[in-house]
């Protein structure tokens, strides 16, 4: 039988994702340099409180609070041991909100970056990279998420690891990619060369695109690109909430719940069908998206003036794809949870 995620694209075609967790955890009370992650065993109220505002603003979809439960990362915090057990209460606490919905809403299994930089150029071995992914994957399963999602990867062979880690696991899965470097990933990939590789993957994802990044312009032109190819994989765009601001201490993000909704129906004409937030989205933008998705026409694909007119500019002149981009470099510390 197809997975749950596979079932609802068929039957409504066009499916909300949620927004930041990171974002929102802030707003809780998370400090800087804490461990999320860790909250879901001392805070399972404010991490409940997490998933129920993105079902409440209508998502079909909503991430498990274990972007870094993984070995590498936990291990900063003292708990490279906890990585099954803290994927396994993100995921339980999920599925308690999920199964509470009135409606069939989808847990999914975040799963980030292990944080280390693979061989060649790394340290960090193809095998304790799947092992790695597979731990999480297998504490994402046990604790109820109905599939894994892989997100923010920047390197080819991190996300080929979490395939195999999600085959081991026997988990369905989704994998987005982070193209914020003039088009492409950190490490290099471009939107072409991502349909290339998410093609040739035995284990194919049940979606694949991209989150996080730069601005949503710059995000809705990356998914032209997979369009282009002609894949019939299902696409995903989860943008970020505008562009990134520094004031009073704190990162703001500037797109108004209005701008969301603009980029959630341009997303859909691009090509997408699963949409939703990244840094900086909250229920009040998801409410807006929600709402524009389910009223709002479908239209031809946008220009790319277009979504610059309704988004604000794109952060470089080149998508990656025509040679213009800038080399692959080397991948900085640990990402950012959104």
């Amino acid at each position: 039988m197809p997975d749950l995620l596979t079932r609802m694209l068929a039957a409504k075609g066009t499916l909300l994702a949620d927004g930041a967790t990171g974002t929102n955890l802030f707003n809780m009370g998370l400090m800087s340099g804490d461990a999320p992650e860790l909250w879901n065993e001392t805070h399972p109220e404010k991490i409940t409180a997490l998933y129920k505002g993105a079902v409440d603003a209508g998502s079909d979809i909503f991430l498990t609070n274990s972007f870094g439960a993984n070995a590498s990362r936990l291990k900063l915090h003292d708990a490279g041991h906890r990585a099954f057990e803290l994927s396994k209460i993100a995921a339980e606490i999920g599925r308690e909100v999920a199964d509470k919905a009135g409606r069939t809403v989808i847990v999914a299994g975040s799963v980030g970056p292990t944080g280390d930089i693979m061989e060649p150029v790394g340290t960090l071995s193809h095998a304790d990279a799947v092992e790695m992914f597979h731990e999480t994957a297998a504490g994402l399963k046990a604790g109820g998420a109905d599939i894994g999602w892989l997100e923010t990867i920047s390197a080819a062979e991190e996300y080929r690891a979490a395939a195999e880690g999600f085959a081991l696991a026997g988990l369905p899965w989704v994998g987005t990619m982070s193209f914020d470097t003039a088009g492409r990933t950190m490490m290099g990939v471009t939107s072409k060369d991502m349909v290339a590789m998410v093609s040739s993957i035995p284990n194919t994802p049940a979606a694949f695109g991209a989150n996080c990044g730069t601005g949503a312009s710059d995000l809705l032109r990356t998914v032209q690109g997979f369009a282009a190819t002609g894949t019939e994989i299902p696409i995903v765009a989860k943008g970020n909430a505008g562009i990134p601001k520094y004031h009073d201490g704190h990162i703001h993000y500037d797109g108004t719940p209005e701008l969301m909704a603009d980029y959630a129906v341009m997303a859909r004409d691009c090509g997408a069908s699963i949409i939703g937030g990244c840094c900086g989205t909250q229920p009040m933008h998801l409410e807006k998206m929600r709402e524009a998705l389910d009223t709002r026409p479908r239209q031809p694909a946008p220009t790319l003036d277009a979504i610059v007119s309704a988004l604000g500019a794109f952060s470089s002149d080149s998508d990656g794809t025509d040679g213009n981009g800038p080399p692959a470099r080397r991948k900085r510390g640990r990402a950012r949870v959104a």
